[in-house]
């Protein structure tokens, strides 16, 4: 005898899976918002304690500026002229003339003399010395100055700009002399080696610390 099943009036169900997907699902959303409202806590406490520290700098700085206010309006004509004096000497000594002419060694052609060199300024912006110069030399031919001025920016430690041309009056001399404007920037350690200049004997202005 055929046995009959009717799936309309006694459908297979399994009860209990669907709840155990239902649950487990609750549970892992419980975790993950658990989870996201203790991050989100200490990233808010976090944020506060570094506004608080910024807050207190910037009040620290308010403070001390009033106080740099305050002395240099105590100060004379006088005395603030000696204090821009003293700084000046400061910036100085961080300033080296046998490192400058070594590094102009480097960058200059054998075919360019240097007839005058004057720093006019002097700096330290983040511990690194900031030169301003006003470089003279002489050479037979502007493209051979062009190419100089190249090759200074090129090494990465002077900036260059020509200023004027003058020609030689000297008995027996030739070619011009240029003017040129030039920010040194000395690396740290060691003078850039190369080839060697002609002739540096500058006629210098400014000093510096050897």
């Amino acid at each position: 005898m055929a046995t009959k099943l009717n799936l309309a009036t006694r459908p297979f169900s399994n009860r209990s899976l669907p709840w155990a997907v239902t649950t487990f699902v609750i549970l892992l959303s419980l975790v993950s918002l658990i989870f996201i409202v203790r991050a989100t806590s200490q990233a808010r406490v976090q944020a506060e304690v570094v506004q608080n520290d910024i807050n207190k700098l910037s009040q620290q700085e308010q403070v001390l500026l009033k106080q740099a206010q305050a002395v240099k309006n105590s100060l004379t004509s006088e005395q603030l002229q000696t204090l821009e004096a003293a700084h000046t000497l400061v910036d100085r000594k961080h300033f080296s003339w046998s490192r400058l002419l070594a590094d102009l060694e480097s960058a200059l052609p054998g075919s360019v003399r240097v007839k005058r060199i004057a720093v006019r300024g002097v700096a330290t912006p983040n511990d690194q010395t900031l030169a301003e110069l006003e470089l003279t030399v002489v050479a037979k031919t502007p493209a051979t100055v062009t190419d100089m001025i190249a090759d200074m920016d090129r090494i990465g430690i002077f900036h260059s700009e020509l200023r004027s041309q003058n020609l030689q009056r000297g008995r027996g001399e030739s070619g011009a002399e240029y003017e040129l404007y030039v920010i040194y920037r000395p690396r740290a350690g060691s003078p850039v080696a190369g080839s060697p200049v002609a002739s540096i004997k500058p006629n210098a202005s400014g000093g510096g610390s050897q």
